[in-house]
């Protein structure tokens, strides 16, 4: 039996231009799926329900909850949702990256203390605050935590702020509130010294590091490792941002009522400003 996108690709040069908004927007968006019902997709896509609900007649469901349930029952059941055959293959840099990226991703998911991982979310859902701390490469991970985690839960906030130093920030930082430090190396002399002063205040912290990162596990309460290896000069960071989605959609999970409307408000203020593309 084909896939969704599979069938969406075999119909796509007979659809309607309409259907093929929906096609287009679907491709773009295939992991975020799941989580549309009928009428989001439609006003995601700018077409009718109807139009919707006549597109996936088409591909051979009777009804849009079908195709949903088709995805979900794939996903727990660990299959990919999108063609894989075309995996790298050799001894090219490109195949080297590409086994080492897969590495990684197998690495960080199967040493994931879920204990630790759950409390961190449960954590982050009664926070009065969350501070994300991240600095050098740290700080477009920091950066994209907070985007994400805001989609769900307000009062996120970044430190430090560019041109300024962290004391001015910290001060106001109490046990009701979470930290979440971004200490994958090569970390600032910083780091260290910051999170004993939260250890020692009692701030609940977190740690988002690579497994190696013995001089800071320690001192904090939860610590969740990605490994950064890379067959080049540079640090990959594709399991910490893996690690970043996952730690984005559990809290909306766990959050799900509150955070469904928030995200609805930000889609509507998204409108009203004009701010994005529609495709």
């Amino acid at each position: 039996m084909k896939q969704l996108d599979e069938r969406l690709r075999s119909h796509y040069p007979q659809l309607s231009p309409q259907e093929q908004r929906i096609a287009d927007f679907v491709f773009d968006h295939f992991d975020d799926l799941i989580s549309y019902n009928s009428a989001e997709l439609a006003r995601l896509s700018g077409v009718s329900k109807a139009t919707v609900s006549r597109l996936f007649r088409r591909l051979g469901y009777d009804k849009y909850k079908d195709m949903r349930d088709e995805l979900r029952t794939l996903r727990q059941s660990g299959m990919p949702l999108t063609d894989n055959r075309d995996a790298v293959q050799g001894n090219t840099l490109l195949a080297r990256h590409y086994k080492q990226e897969m590495a990684n991703l197998t690495q960080w998911v199967n040493t994931l203390d879920a204990q630790q991982f759950g409390e961190a979310v449960q954590q982050m859902t009664q926070a009065k605050r969350i501070f994300i701390i991240g600095m050098r490469n740290s700080w477009p991970l920091a950066l994209h935590l907070r985007q994400q985690l805001l989609q769900a839960r307000r009062d996120v906030i970044i430190l430090p702020q560019p041109g300024q130093t962290l004391a001015e920030e910290v001060v106001d930082i109490t046990p009701e509130d979470m930290v979440v430090v971004m200490a994958f190396r090569r970390r600032t002399r910083l780091i260290r010294p910051l999170m004993q002063l939260l250890q020692q205040r009692q701030i609940p912290l977190l740690a988002l590091c690579e497994p190696q990162a013995q001089s800071v596990t320690g001192l904090a309460r939860w610590q969740l490792c990605a490994p950064l290896d890379s067959v080049s000069a540079f640090d990959s960071y594709a399991s910490a941002m893996s690690l970043i989605n996952l730690l984005a959609n559990a809290l909306l999970h766990e959050m799900l009522s509150q955070g469904r409307q928030r995200i609805h408000q930000i889609a509507d203020l998204y409108q009203q400003l004009d701010e994005l593309e529609h495709r």
